[in-house]
């Protein structure tokens, strides 16, 4: 997986590679964290079923990220995820605030992460295109 990312054309603006397993240790902690309240408040029936949608949404296609990079190695599609993965973010903040205005606010690293994410995606989408 490294070797792979290693070859890849990257931006001068780009973090070395050993930057992101701490950066989404730290993200996966709130995502676990406050996606298992939302879980819990929605078993128990304190916040509407609808509001989980996104959230299970983000997650698939967060998942889906590393298979469709490095195992795929198709660098469009990955750009196309983490799109989705920001959106998907984006609802989640939108849907929870009215219930859960911390946990809206626990998800603002993770959007400002993915958001720097996604330009990056896109930038090497661009820069490798063949």
């Amino acid at each position: 997986m490294n070797e792979y990312y290693q070859q890849l054309v990257k931006p001068s603006w780009a973090p070395p590679a050993w930057v992101f397993g701490p950066a989404w240790t730290i993200l996966y902690t709130i995502i676990f964290i406050t996606y298992g309240i939302i879980l819990y408040l929605v078993l128990t029936k304190k916040i509407p079923a609808y509001v989980i949608v996104p959230f299970v949404l983000n997650l698939i296609f967060n998942f889906a990220f590393t298979p469709i990079q490095f195992g795929l190695r198709n660098n469009f599609l990955a750009s196309v995820d983490v799109f989705l993965v920001l959106i998907t973010i984006v609802a989640t903040i939108i849907l929870i605030f009215p219930y859960n205005k911390l946990i809206a606010f626990l998800q603002l690293p993770y959007l400002i992460w993915v958001s720097f994410a996604t330009v990056l995606q896109i930038t090497i989408t661009y820069l490798n295109w063949k």
